[in-house]
């Protein structure tokens, strides 16, 4: 009987950063899955953060959250949304994990007393996480690591790619690399050298691409495929374009089949692979380019300027639109513009209004009046996280009669802390992985929208938030007519806020948008967008 082996795809990049490995790399994925290959997917970052919790939204876009409460980077979003494989924090490994971990060893006397060093310690711990889902269960392993080569952080992970493939044997792994074909408008030309001199970075260090993937603008000539093929030392087969998709990013999956590149990679390693099934993401494509109306609708947030930020937000909306057959246009306001006077104006004309999660106290009024103005003016409005909290705070103060109240996170001087620290989190110092974290199980009560919309009783959805709705408040604000459709049962913390008499209201102390994907759209979010468009289309 032939020992199973798992297989082994090493994605790096180069030229410049933001190509898009992680759409890519869970592309990949996502193709394999569809030929019945079982799959894992991880991302290697070379920064010093142990994880992506205490990172800024202008450097670094968005935090995305695991199950079991790992804050990772965004492109786990990526992979989760494209594939079926379970994610956990250990599917997202820094530098400064890797370090953490070894110091660790070193403390514990693991390595006898022998000086530790980057080889053989730090590349041999990173080596230890690149076969970590190794075993009869998964067939091929994805690997990506951030950056671009030549990146000084990256070297040691690098070098541990090198000796993993050298070890694991070439005929189990792949080194794929994506890079950039750029077109230069003035002189009507695609350039082929920045792709040669970032192969050349790799085999500078020992490492040899197997495949290229290169990122362009225009169509690559089958004469460039043979310079770039000749020049990087790759078969001419292995050379493929990823052209920029006109209308969806749901389109990478067939244009990269289209390219051949799942056969290739299948044939490179031998897989036992099925017949391709790319049905329904031709169906989603299909309802993106064909949509049956359009709907707008408003997203006010401080980071609306960085689509990173808000990026698993803007594609659950996205899917939700794909579930209601309708194109969703997205209008990002800057919610420090907006004030109880222009809100009417800056609002004027939109179908639906979403504030999502965020920390801090820059925008909260304008938020706070952009939910009022959803409130009075029967709009649908959908709160995550900290958009919840803001419309409790609204209701609070302009129908409970709490002209002062507020979240302890921004005042802690007012009379109706309605949004306030939970006991176990007043005495937190660090900020890093403190939070309340991952999935966590929510009551639905009966005969509310959160309810229908589900369409069970108990569900698990993702957290991250410090601050709670505060129970000392939970009687006055209910019997205003505040509705708790959701309720943590082992917490006895308010998970879901609504309003009757209004055709969507619905705040949420969660992030649904975790757990939405394009072929599975999350059931809040379409009925958020399915109430924006019935309002659309009485006006």
């Amino acid at each position: 009987m032939t020992k199973h082996v798992t297989k082994h795809i090493i994605i790096t990049g180069g030229v410049v950063s933001s190509l898009g490995k992680g759409l890519t790399t869970a592309c990949i994925g996502a193709l394999l899955e569809a030929r019945g290959l079982r799959i894992r997917i991880q991302k290697f970052d070379p920064y010093i953060n142990v994880d992506a919790g205490t990172m800024n939204p202008f450097q670094h876009g968005e935090v995305f959250v695991t199950v079991d409460g790992g804050e990772t980077d965004l492109d786990l979003g990526h992979y989760e949304r494209y594939v079926s494989a379970p994610f956990s924090r250990n599917n997202n490994i820094t530098s400064g994990r890797i370090y953490r971990d070894v110091i660790a060893k070193e403390r514990k006397g693991a390595y006898l007393g022998g000086c530790v060093q980057v080889v053989p310690h730090i590349t041999n711990e990173i080596k230890a996480n690149i076969r970590q889902w190794d075993g009869p269960e998964v067939d091929v392993v994805l690997s990506e690591l951030g950056g671009t080569a030549g990146d000084i952080e990256g070297a040691a992970f690098l070098e541990a790619f090198r000796q993993f493939v050298y070890e694991h044997g070439r005929d189990n792994c792949i080194f794929l690399h994506l890079t950039l074909v750029p077109y230069l408008r003035a002189s009507g030309e695609l350039k082929t050298k920045p792709t040669q001199q970032s192969v050349g970075i790799l085999r500078q260090i020992g490492i040899q691409p197997d495949m290229l993937v290169c990122r362009t603008e225009k169509p690559i000539t089958q004469e460039m495929r043979d310079k770039i093929a000749m020049f990087c030392n790759v078969e001419k087969k292995h050379v493929f374009e990823e052209r920029d998709v006109e209308n969806t990013i749901y389109e990478l999956p067939q244009v990269l089949h289209d390219e051949g590149l799942d056969d290739a990679i299948i044939s490179r390693l031998g897989l036992p692979a099925g017949s391709q099934n790319l049905g329904p993401w031709q169906e989603v494509v299909h309802t993106v380019t064909n949509p049956t109306g359009t709907v707008d609708v408003a997203v006010v947030g401080k980071y609306v300027e960085l689509k990173d930020a808000y990026k698993s937000v803007y594609e659950s909306i996205d899917h939700a639109g794909i579930a209601n057959k309708v194109e969703v246009k997205i209008h990002r306001i800057n919610a420090e513009e907006l004030t109880d006077e222009n809100v009417g104006k800056r609002l004027r004309g939109m179908s639906g209004i979403l504030v999502p999660g965020g920390f801090g106290e820059r925008g909260i009024e304008g938020k706070i009046s952009a939910v009022r103005f959803a409130r009075e003016n029967k709009i649908p409005y959908y709160g995550l996280c900290l958009g919840m909290q803001i419309a409790v705070i609204d209701f609070a103060r302009n129908v409970a009669g709490m002209d002062d109240a507020n979240s302890s996170e921004f005042s802690r001087e007012t009379k109706h802390p309605v949004i306030s620290l939970l006991k176990d989190q007043r005495d937190v110092k660090n900020m890093g992985g403190t939070m309340r974290l991952g999935a966590q199980p929510c009551k639905l009560i009966e005969g509310t929208i959160a309810r229908a919309a589900y369409g069970t009783e108990m569900i698990q959805e993702r957290h991250r938030h410090r601050y709670e709705f505060n129970n000392d408040f939970r009687g006055q604000l209910t019997e205003r007519g505040l509705v708790i459709s959701g309720v943590n049962p082992e917490l006895d913390l308010v998970e879901i806020v609504e309003l009757k008499d209004h055709p969507f209201f619905v705040g949420v102390q969660f992030h649904p948008e975790f757990q939405s994907k394009p072929l599975k759209p999350h059931p809040l979010f379409t009925a958020w967008v399915k109430a924006s468009v019935d309002r659309s289309r009485s006006q």
